[in-house]
């Protein structure tokens, strides 16, 4: 054999390694998620909350309480994560949101929200239309001539 085959069939052996690990590592990943998500469905409830603000920090900053801390791996403490400050009730809490729903959470708005423990996982809007599509910006030359004809009072050409 000629030592292009070796190192070829010595690649594959080491692709087929590989793919077999990640495998494996992928199906306990997703057993654990599982477990993760029945958890949260178990203890969500339905609560109405003034949301003051809302941003991506880490974990550290976002004043979660110390025993959150201490149970986070070290690595996701410096991870940026989605943060809401809210009212609930009397008290002002840091709350961690789900990532899906964290652009259509509108801030200085009062709404009802499914929260698991610290997590929220779903928003609802209680009072008025909720701003849950943020608006396109348009691009381009076109875009420019109106802004500009509006800042100028004009009538937009059509």
């Amino acid at each position: 054999m000629s030592t292009g085959w070796i190192i070829a069939i010595v690649i594959l052996v080491i692709s087929i390694a590989l793919i077999a690990v990640l495998y494996f590592l992928g199906k306990k990943a997703e057993k654990k998620q599982a477990e993760q998500q029945a958890q949260i469905e178990q203890y969500k409830q339905t609560v109405s909350m003034l949301i003051i603000d809302k941003k991506r920090m880490k974990l550290v900053d976002a004043g979660l309480p110390q025993a959150v801390l201490e149970q986070t791996p070290k690595m996701m403490r410096r991870a940026k994560l989605p943060i809401v400050k809210a009212k609930v009730g009397p008290q002002v809490l840091s709350l961690v949101c789900d990532e899906k729903i964290f652009e259509s959470v509108p801030v200085k708005k009062e709404v009802k929200a499914v929260v698991s423990g610290i997590y929220i996982t779903e928003v609802k809007g209680l009072h008025g239309k909720s701003s849950a599509a943020p608006v396109a910006k348009k691009k381009g030359f076109k875009a420019w001539v109106e802004k500009m004809q509006e800042k100028a009072g004009a009538k937009p050409v059509k």
